[in-house]
Order: C-alpha cells, then structure tokens, then sequence
C-alpha cells in the first residue's frame, strides 16, 4: 500500500512517498498430516484462528 509520509506535509507542502509494508510473522500452519512454516500477515493469523460457524 502507499501514501505520504505526514512528517513531510508541513508548511513546505512536498510530500514524501512511503511503502506501507505487511506485518509478516512466521505461522505453524496444519497441511496434510504435519505442520508447515509460513510467513503470514496478522489479517491472516486472525482468521486462521477464528471459529467457523
């Protein structure tokens, strides 16, 4: 994702991009009959972890 670093749109009004960067954790995910390691986003963790209905 991008945007503008808002430390840059002061009185000069140059704006500075910046890349928003995922928060990736590493993750023990259940595939087959073991267990696997991935990088995975919070967004994800949070439904991997959720109760299905």
């Amino acid at each position: 994702m991008g945007g503008f670093n808002p430390q840059s749109s002061g009185m000069n009004r140059v704006r500075a991009h910046r890349r928003y960067q995922p928060n990736l954790q590493l993750t023990l995910l259940a595939k087959g009959g073991g267990t696997e390691k991935v990088l995975a986003c919070t967004r994800c963790r949070r439904t991997l972890t959720k109760n299905v209905r």
